[in-house]
């Protein structure tokens, strides 16, 4: 079993920048892919960014290409989303998610685990 819990969310001016975290439970958590996703009002969850079990590889939604990183702590067991130039349209709830296969995917599917998510609001 793990547990993921996400945090870092709030409340950002247009053009400003957050960071999220996601701690994981679990001694294997080296081995996970980790990503995060997003889900706004009246929209389905999609995908932001994903890295893979060695951070050898990171993919992005080309909506975010540029503006946010992933990266991963696999020492503290936890995953981070930077993320700048925040936009409105980037306002959602951010959940990460653990791939236990540990190659990282954009398809929610994959995932195995999930956190309860944290709100971003960004406003305009």
């Amino acid at each position: 079993q793990v547990q993921l819990v996400e945090s870092g969310g709030g409340l950002v001016q247009a053009g400003g920048s957050l960071r999220l975290s996601c701690a994981a439970s679990g001694r294997t958590f080296s081995r996970y892919a980790m990503g995060w996703f997003r889900q706004a009002p009246g929209k389905e969850r999609e995908f932001v960014a994903a890295v893979t079990w060695s951070a050898g590889s990171t993919y992005y939604a080309d909506s975010v290409k540029g503006r946010f990183t992933i990266s991963r702590d696999n020492a503290k067991n936890t995953v981070y989303l930077q993320m700048n130039s925040l936009k409105p349209e980037d306002t959602a709830v951010y959940y990460c998610a653990a791939d236990l296969r540990g190659l990282g995917s954009t398809r929610e599917g994959v995932y195995d685990y999930w956190g309860q998510g944290t709100q971003v609001t960004v406003a305009s």
